[in-house]
């Protein structure tokens, strides 16, 4: 995983700005045809991808104030494994109906309403929007798809969820589970 650190307390951040990251939802089961969309769990490979990046983004050091997520079976799984390889309980985590199938509105509009206290924050969402959404950030970095269970991590300069939209960002890292 790309990342730049502050050595002096091991945050991508240091001290100021707020951190996004944005996780596609792990690999899906297709296997049971009588489920909604909505309704799709986590297949075999997601059910072992999603502890496993969240292992790594932890090792990175990288702090995690809030979990929100569509709350779909295979993100809210998903969300699931990451609070739980974070020690945080799963009633913590944050379900935004918004978040489901969400286009890049509905992002934006979902984090600019996050409370300020928060500094680092998991967003757990579902293709194409996610990846549409990414891709709007950045001028530096584009990504043609966010796979199954992939993060992309901002920096963002301000520190009210509220300028999110107009405030600077800066890269910090594309993760998914066949980069190793």
């Amino acid at each position: 995983m790309t990342n730049s650190t502050d050595a002096s307390n091991n945050s991508p951040l240091g001290d100021e700005g707020k951190t996004l990251l944005l996780v596609r939802h792990a690999k899906s089961s297709w296997e049971i045809g009588t489920l909604t969309d909505f309704e799709r769990p986590l297949n075999d490979r997601g059910i072992k991808d999603a502890p496993a990046m969240a292992k790594r983004l932890k090792s990175q050091n990288l702090h995690i104030d809030a979990f929100v997520s569509s709350p779909a079976k295979r993100a809210k799984k998903t969300a699931e494994f990451f609070a739980d390889v974070y020690l945080q309980k799963n009633d913590a985590i944050i379900f935004i109906s918004k978040l489901y199938h969400a286009d890049t509105n509905a992002f934006f509009d979902v984090i600019s309403n996050l409370d300020d206290s928060l500094n680092a924050v998991a967003v757990f969402s579902h293709n194409s929007g996610i990846t549409e959404f990414a891709n709007l950030l950045t001028d530096t970095v584009k990504v043609d798809n966010i796979p199954t269970c992939g993060i992309f991590a901002v920096k963002i300069n301000t520190s009210k969820w509220a300028d999110f939209k107009k405030a600077k960002k800066e890269f910090l890292f594309f993760d998914y589970p066949k980069n190793l």
